[in-house]
């Protein structure tokens, strides 16, 4: 998926409608008991057929366009994840997301704030993304990489390598 721009004053009725629904959705997920039939259900409701077998998305979870979001198998996305996907998140199988972390597929144009400048978010198999850490518009993560917690990741990070820091820079390869 490339870049692109939205323009949120031009937002159709679907599209407004389709927010709304998520808003709820979101909602009623943050305020119902994990590991029950009643979540299971809203969280595939929430993402629908892209979500992946074995995966869990623990609650508070926050963000928009959640149509936007694969997620593959046996992945593991823990609480207060913020996924803003205006712009697309993918995040490849038997990843895990730790606790308070900040996917940002998007973000405002600096003359035209409403403007939306959005660049896809990849989150490569069997990366490990530490607490707190925030991966802005554009970032892939490589297969079996770690962010570090509180990492801010402004460029992509190689596979088989640990990030950390703000701005993220290369702290180590794994073997």
């Amino acid at each position: 998926m490339d870049a692109f721009i939205v323009d949120p004053r031009k937002t159709t009725p679907e599209e407004m409608e389709r927010g709304m629904r998520d808003v709820k959705l979101v909602f009623e997920i943050n305020h119902t008991m994990p590991y029950t039939d009643e979540y299971n259900k809203l969280v595939k409701e929430l993402f629908g057929d892209n979500l992946g077998e074995g995966s869990m998305v623990m609650p508070p979870l926050k963000g928009v366009c959640f149509d936007r979001v694969r997620i593959g198998n046996n992945v593991m996305i823990m609480p207060d994840c913020l996924m803003m996907s205006r712009g697309g998140i993918t995040i490849d199988d038997d990843v895990m997301i730790a606790a308070n972390v900040q996917l940002i597929s998007n973000n405002h144009d600096l003359h035209d704030h409403p403007l939306l400048l959005c660049k896809p978010v990849h989150i490569c198999r069997n990366a490990w993304i530490g607490a707190g850490a925030t991966i802005l518009p554009g970032v892939t993560v490589g297969e079996n990489a770690v962010v570090a917690a509180g990492a801010v990741v402004t460029k992509d990070v190689a596979e088989n390598t640990i990030v950390g820091g703000n701005p993220a820079k290369f702290i180590k390869n794994i073997d």
